[in-house]
């Protein structure tokens, strides 16, 4: 038999050891308790947040399907074709590419057509610019007006019509196109003739729009920088996307 004086220590560190194992089972325990109820917390408020989501869906007369649907579009990104469109910037390797599906009567895209020329003016190394002709059927102006920017098109000087004729949103006519076409400069009479709303003129707008329509623009104007539809394009955030790396 062992002297009581060795057993003693023995004793003492079986039940250190033991006391420790369970201590550190309970705190297990109590970590993974905090945990669930961590767990149990998030998902009560995503619960919570779900439901109203499913009220906001509900009240715009839409399903969650359709939401799914309307993300996938937003996400999505499109190889946008030039087509003869007109041009501006950057051609070669931008740094940002803008579509801009647009109109002439629509009175957002007047007022941005400033804030756009002010991005083109400043960054034509670092932005290419397309513009879509994208007429809506209630503005019955808005088709003439850009078989006129069309005609201007033919004589190299779209870009200085389309800002000249931006602020007449309200009083677009023959008149008015006749009127800007001087002013920028172009040959009034040949102008006149290429301005003409004929079927291939027709074709040629139509093809925009029908492209409008696949991309998902839903209004005007519709942004699209490097493919993807910009639901709150700014020059903001133009300026932001060009100092990321």
């Amino acid at each position: 038999m062992k002297p009581l004086s060795l057993l003693l220590p023995a004793v003492l560190m079986i039940s250190f050891t033991a006391c420790n194992q369970a201590s550190a089972q309970n705190g297990s325990n109590q970590a993974l308790a905090a945990k669930l109820d961590s767990v149990s917390t998030e998902l009560a408020k995503i619960k919570e947040e779900f439901e109203i989501v499913k009220y906001g869906l509900d009240k715009r007369g839409i399903s969650l399907e359709q939401m799914k649907k309307e993300m996938e579009m937003d996400n999505k990104v499109w190889d946008i074709p030039d087509d003869g469109s007109p041009v501006f910037g950057n051609t070669k390797n931008p740094k940002l590419t803008i579509v801009e599906f647009t109109e002439f009567q629509c009175p957002y895209c007047s007022r941005i057509a400033p804030e756009i020329k002010k991005l083109m003016d400043k960054y034509p190394d670092k932005i290419k610019f397309v513009y879509k002709h994208f007429p809506l059927s209630f503005h019955t102006n808005a088709k003439p007006a850009a078989a006129a920017s069309i005609a201007a098109q033919k004589q190299g000087k779209f870009w200085e019509f389309r800002y000249a004729l931006a602020p007449h949103f309200k009083e677009l006519s023959e008149e008015t196109f006749v009127k800007v076409a001087k002013e920028v400069g172009l040959n009034v009479e040949q102008f006149k003739k290429d301005m003409v709303l004929d079927s291939t003129m027709e074709a040629t707008i139509n093809k925009d729009f029908e492209l409008g329509m696949k991309v998902g623009v839903q209004g005007t104007p519709n942004f699209y920088i490097n493919g993807k539809r910009q639901d709150r394009f700014s020059p903001q955030l133009v300026e932001k996307m060009l100092n990321e790396k």
